[in-house]
């Protein structure tokens, strides 16, 4: 048994160690918001945070994340994920960013680490914090306008 915390709420789960988090956090939990794209963890829809730094819960095991905070896009849309997170949640509404929306929960996930680490980041700076997150529907340049929407929002918030 493993204990967690999703989303600020504690969990004892009884999964083998190796189990990913993600199928912890969709199967177990009925979290849905983070997706499986590759398990491989190259393409990022799987992407939540822990303690604040985004990592792929389809490589991850949950015997790795006990006794530390996880937070996945419905953690963000409780808000958990603090100005930052709301910031790009409505940048990416206001951009209108996805379009299937398949990878979405991880591109935000993504974006509010960089955000937070990088208030105000470069195209090269965004092109790298992002280039693990694959998009099928190629909105690229719209996620990176989102990215800078956000960031403009939060420096004139300040």
């Amino acid at each position: 048994m493993f204990s967690i915390t999703i989303n600020g709420r504690h969990h004892d789960v009884t999964v083998a160690p190796d189990t990913p988090l993600l199928w912890v956090l969709r199967d177990a939990l009925g979290l849905s918001g983070t997706k499986f794209g590759c398990g491989i963890g190259q393409c990022g829809s799987c992407t939540v945070h822990v303690d604040g730094s985004p990592v792929r819960s389809c490589v991850t095991p949950v015997a790795a994340v006990a006794g530390q905070a996880v937070v996945t896009i419905e953690g963000l849309a409780e808000g958990l994920g603090g100005p930052v997170g709301e910031a790009v949640r409505q940048a990416w509404r206001t951009i209108d960013v996805p379009q299937c929306g398949y990878c979405q929960s991880g591109q935000i996930m993504a974006a509010t680490a960089l955000l937070r680490r990088t208030p105000l980041p470069s195209d090269d700076d965004i092109d790298t914090a992002m280039s693990g997150n694959l998009c099928r529907c190629g909105t690229y340049n719209r996620v990176r306008a989102a990215i800078h929407t956000a960031a403009a929002s939060l420096k004139k918030g300040a």
